[in-house]
């Protein structure tokens, strides 16, 4: 990889090498070699060096195929799930290494993921899948608590995305991985970055009426419970932009 005035570790994700630059406010630098391709959310890429080809298409469904009616649907899933109906594809079409580097929307980090190394399968928070490898899909996954999803805010509609590389997930503030194993977590729901297929996820009322009302956690909360990792978010875009607005002067 090129140096930069910030140097970081260099890492291998299978067939391409990365490394995420920063601290607070990351990148992530992909080195392609030659033929190689990755996918990232449109509107993620930040530069690119000459011998990287890139096009826009529609999210292809985890596993490829479906033609046509397939790519319609999983572009209205995709829609559902808070993001572009369309996926840009980075292939290196040099005969020596290229680079592509990405940055996320918010201030945060970056978090690399292996999925073929835990089965194939995250679900993840809206808005939270950056960039991966060509054969990743994504999906939409909803919350199966319909009354409480609608109160529930960010948890009620999930990204379900599959494949056997690695993908990037970009979250506000300090990332916090957790490994459950068997117990019981409470969430604020936007706090939840991603986590591992298999773990039971739901909505549940924060508390008696009292607690609802004042305590200032919200009305409901999101448990995960059961056994695999969880990733986990300090500064939820959302919450970053309430506190930004209520921190501006009146119009009045």
């Amino acid at each position: 990889m090129r140096d930069t005035n910030v140097s970081t570790a260099v890492m291998n994700a299978g067939g391409f090498q990365y490394r995420i630059i920063g601290d607070d406010l990351q990148m992530l630098e992909i080195r392609l070699g030659p033929g190689e391709e990755i996918i990232g959310e449109a509107g993620a890429m930040m530069y690119m060096e000459p011998g990287i080809e890139f096009e826009s298409k529609m999210g292809k469904r985890p596993g490829g195929g479906g033609g046509m009616l397939g790519g319609l649907m999983n572009a209205g899933a995709r829609m559902l799930a808070g993001e572009s109906i369309f996926v840009t594809h980075f292939r290196n079409a040099a005969r020596e290494g290229q680079i592509v580097a990405f940055s996320s929307e918010a201030p945060g980090k970056i978090v690399s993921i292996d999925l073929g190394g835990l089965g194939g399968t995250v679900l993840a928070q809206r808005d939270a899948f950056l960039c991966g490898s060509s054969d990743t899909g994504i999906t939409v996954a909803f919350q199966k608590n319909l009354g409480a999803g609608f109160f529930g805010g960010e948890g009620f509609i999930l990204q379900k995305v599959q494949g056997s590389g690695h993908i990037f997930m970009s979250a506000g503030g300090t990332i916090v991985e957790r490994e459950l194993k068997g117990e019981r977590l409470r969430v604020d729901s936007g706090c939840i970055v991603a986590f591992q297929e298999g773990i039971n996820y739901d909505i549940q009322r924060a508390g008696n009426l009292k607690s609802m009302l004042a305590g200032g956690e919200g009305l409901f909360l999101a448990t995960l419970e059961g056994r695999g990792k969880v990733w986990l978010q300090s500064m939820p875009i959302g919450r970053l932009a309430h506190i930004i607005h209520s921190k501006m002067p009146s119009s009045k």
